[in-house]
């Protein structure tokens, strides 16, 4: 049995790298959804770090496309007029912010292979 994935790191990454710069962050957040605002990125690290593993690109496109396809299309706000995630106009950093943690990770395994 696999061990459930800890996604704090990444979590923290974004919060620092991304929510920092969210236009509707709460004051006080991140966290924003303890403060009423629900947010996309809080709500689908998971999914995010997924589909930063499985597209490989130097264009957002691709990342884009994962994003309308493995998030959007079951979110609870899709066909509302006022979709209250950042990820449309963050998604750039959230990759860039998940790429560094998966850099840092693999750099860890791959030094301790090297013991």
């Amino acid at each position: 049995m696999a061990a459930e994935e800890n996604y704090d790191e990444y979590l923290g990454a974004l919060r620092a790298e991304v929510c920092s710069r969210c236009i509707v962050r709460q004051a006080g957040g991140p966290p924003c959804a303890p403060r009423g605002l629900p947010c996309g990125i809080e709500a689908h690290v998971p999914k995010l770090v997924e589909i930063c593993r499985n597209t490989h690109s130097v264009l957002m496109d691709p990342y884009i496309e994962q994003l309308h396809e493995q998030i959007c299309t079951d979110c609870e706000f899709k066909d509302s007029p006022a979709c209250p995630c950042p990820l449309d106009y963050l998604l750039q950093l959230a990759v860039e912010a998940i790429e560094g943690v998966e850099r840092r990770r693999n750099a860890v395994v791959s030094g301790a292979a090297g013991d």
